[in-house]
């Protein structure tokens, strides 16, 4: 008998999709020369949530698009498998 998955809250699914929405994120220079990525808050639009720092602009680009991507990836496996071929 197999074990069911752990259900994930629909609250983590609606933040897993809100964050690989490119126009929830953006870039932010600190005082220190570094840049700083963020996304908006889920359920408050004037709101922004820090996610990681790089020391260029180019290097946040990719973490926010990396990050896009892994969320992307969880929201797939949670969709359970699909079947691709049958037989007769």
């Amino acid at each position: 008998m197999q074990e069911a998955q752990p259900q994930i809250p629909e609250n983590i699914i609606n933040l897993w999709k809100h964050v690989t929405e490119k126009s929830n994120w953006r870039i932010v220079e600190l005082p220190n020369g570094f840049y700083q990525t963020e996304h908006r808050e889920l359920d408050n639009e004037d709101t922004w949530v820090d996610v990681t720092r790089r020391e260029t602009i180019e290097g946040a680009e990719k973490a926010i698009d990396s990050s896009i991507e892994h969320y992307k990836k969880k929201l797939k496996v949670i969709e359970g498998p699909k079947v691709v071929k049958t037989f007769k």
